[in-house]
């Protein structure tokens, strides 16, 4: 019965130790107000930059650059892709595909 008692007291004490609310998580405004406004939201909430990203991949996919098309004309035809391993890709290009200008 003794035994009883004391871990009786001793669970009330972790208990009343662990459920403790001090002052200062009272005075705090979250306390009062959990929520915030719209317009406070909308300060810290960055927009989504994924999106912008890929507009600008699918922008850079239509503007290449000329040695990218050039490549790329390169890499289809597979004489010229042969011999750009050997001399590169510029050589390659003139090499096949430069006397047609």
């Amino acid at each position: 019965m003794r035994t009883l008692i004391i871990l009786m007291l001793l669970a009330v004490l972790v208990m009343a130790a662990t459920c403790y609310e001090s002052r200062e998580s009272m005075e705090s405004h979250e306390y009062l107000h959990p929520f915030i406004n719209r317009r406070r939201a909308n300060g810290f909430i960055q927009p989504d930059t994924r999106l912008e990203a890929i507009t600008q991949e699918r922008i850079r996919e239509r503007h290449k650059a000329p040695q990218e098309r050039q490549r790329e004309i390169c890499e289809d035809y597979y004489p010229c892709e042969l011999y750009a391993f050997q001399h590169g890709y510029a050589a390659a290009y003139k090499h096949y595909f430069g006397r047609r200008r």
